[in-house]
């Protein structure tokens, strides 16, 4: 049987413990999530029949603030993912000094078989079900996997309702006339985008000469698979779900976009009215994309994507998580036995949470900031905690990844002293 997401999410932390000392309460702590729900939602479908869906929220650890974390529509959302999605999210905020702990919820469905009055009633049905579990001062949500702004615009409206006041700051990602942030929309490959630039600079990759690989071409994957592409990456290959595209000369990130708008997957981009002359390219799988002779790869798609069974295929030098939890443990150990380096999602892909931040102190102010002091402000952020993360890899001799999770312990471990350890108890009697 393969490991759970939670064990395998928990071997990162039991590594990075090897190099940093906490107390046997923060270990303790981190071990488990502290709270976790799970809630049947009824709804009336427009056939008139009911259907039943099954949802989940996590609250991981609050020691550093609120639980914060986005919710995800997916067929394969079960309390296991949604609880190991809530670790990293920890670990995520903490890497960031966020004041926030990490939190995870989810809905076991397939959105696309819904129409959008049925979406509405599952998401307002969801926020039904865990209002007394999440709040702005508690629990704080956002848009994941096959959620939107529209979602998190009905999210807080229910929210609201059942508490009968406005209560913008219990769901970030809404849409700027309920709340929003400029710049949410973009914020992960936004953030993504600052750390790829900072991490290759420091080995002298020259962005003209630099291939790239990104497997998932949804919101995060297309935006910085473009990002990349007008700063002069070559950006080679990109796919979906349904499968992927390769050109040795570089791919027209904008015009696959865009035609991605209006057809459901990305491989039939260059055989269709004007573009089929732009290049000539192949189309492959998604499992082929991994294994590309390219210089970065990013998986921005769904977890578990690397495993011990394709790891020894990957020849990219460089791979940056844009996704959660691509790569799992086993893999890690051959991508790094074979020198790849790997910069992990809780790094990555933070700029989304670090604007939810954003967002979040926006409403609480009630002040709103420009789409250019949103992005200065998340530049400067993720820059300083890439630099961070780096030197602890250079000065220790570990991985990107094992320097990451060393910076949030040190942070986690300081915050839970500050509340009390059996050390200073101790300490007391003695």
């Amino acid at each position: 049987m393969s490991m759970s997401l939670l064990a395998d999410a928990n071997v990162r932390l039991e590594e990075a413990l090897k190099y940093v000392s906490i107390s046997e309460d923060a270990f303790s702590r981190l071990k488990y999530p502290k709270a976790s729900i799970s809630v049947s939602i009824p709804v009336r479908m427009d056939d008139g029949s009911l259907k039943i869906f099954q949802g989940y929220r996590v609250r991981y650890d609050d020691t550093r603030g609120p639980g914060k974390g986005g919710v995800r529509y997916h067929p394969s959302v079960c309390l296991d993912e949604v609880q190991s999605l809530a670790f990293w999210m920890t670990f995520k905020c903490a890497l960031l000094n966020l004041p926030f702990g990490g939190a995870k919820g989810g809905i076991t469905v397939n959105p696309k078989e819904l129409s959008k009055a049925e979406l509405e009633r599952l998401s307002r049905g969801y926020i039904e079900a865990i209002a007394d579990f999440i709040g702005p001062d508690i629990d704080i949500l956002a848009p994941d996997v096959y959620t939107n702004e529209m979602i998190m615009g009905w999210m807080m409206d229910q929210y609201s309702i059942i508490r009968r006041r406005i209560s913008p700051g219990v769901v970030t990602g809404k849409p700027q006339t309920m709340g929003g942030s400029k710049g949410r929309d973009t914020a992960t490959a936004t953030g993504a985008y600052y750390v790829i630039n900072t991490i290759l600079a420091k080995y002298n990759q020259i962005p003209e000469k630099t291939s790239i690989a990104v497997q998932g071409f949804g919101n995060a994957g297309a935006e910085v698979a473009e990002l990349l592409a007008k700063a002069g990456y070559k950006v080679v290959a990109v796919s979906d779900s349904q499968g992927g595209i390769y050109s040795s000369q570089g791919l027209d990130i904008p015009s696959i976009r865009q035609y991605k708008k209006n057809h459901p997957t990305v491989t039939g981009v260059y055989c269709k009215d004007s573009v089929c002359n732009i290049v000539e390219h192949e189309v492959i799988t998604n499992e082929q994309l991994l294994t590309l002779d390219v210089d970065v790869l990013i998986p921005a798609a769904l977890e578990k994507q690397i495993t011990e069974d394709n790891a020894d295929k990957i020849k990219a030098k460089y791979i940056f998580e844009v996704a959660n939890g691509p790569i799992t443990s086993s893999a890690d150990k051959i991508l790094e036995s074979k020198g790849i380096s790997v910069f992990p999602d809780i790094l990555v892909n933070a700029g989304g949470v670090t604007v939810s931040y954003f967002e979040w102190v926006q409403n609480r102010n009630g002040l709103y900031w420009s789409l250019t002091e949103v992005q200065e402000r998340l530049k400067v952020r993720m820059i300083e905690e890439a630099e961070a993360m780096w030197d602890i890899a250079q000065k220790m001799g570990v991985s990107p990844r094992t320097a990451g999770y060393i910076h949030a312990l040190n942070r986690l471990n300081e915050a839970m002293s500050a509340k009390g350890t059996r050390d200073y108890y101790q300490a007391q009697h003695s």
